[in-house]
């Protein structure tokens, strides 16, 4: 998922996971929440495909872990991103 913390804005990074994740099926709905804490910036990705086992298969390939009815896809986002376009927390639907 390296692939992934390259991002430089909400609008790649959620391309970026839709392609991704294609793959295992159709992605139904993808939301984004950014955050930044000591240091560090992070982008949780909660996303949900066609079915449930499309979604098991996408968490046993990605490392991915499931967060209520959600795939949950953690992405470290790289310091020198952090701008006005990944507030501190922020909900990108």
């Amino acid at each position: 998922m390296s692939c992934l913390s390259g991002c430089g804005d909400a609008a790649s990074l959620r391309s970026a996971v839709g392609e991704l994740c294609a793959e295992f099926g159709r992605v139904t709905r993808i939301d984004i929440l950014t955050m930044a804490a000591a240091e560090k910036r992070q982008a949780l990705c909660f996303l949900q495909l066609e079915s449930e086992a499309q979604e098991r298969q996408l968490m046993a390939s990605l490392g991915a872990a499931r967060f209520g009815n959600d795939v949950l896809v953690v992405v470290d986002l790289p310091l020198d991103r952090a701008r006005d376009d990944y507030p501190a927390s922020n909900w990108f639907v």
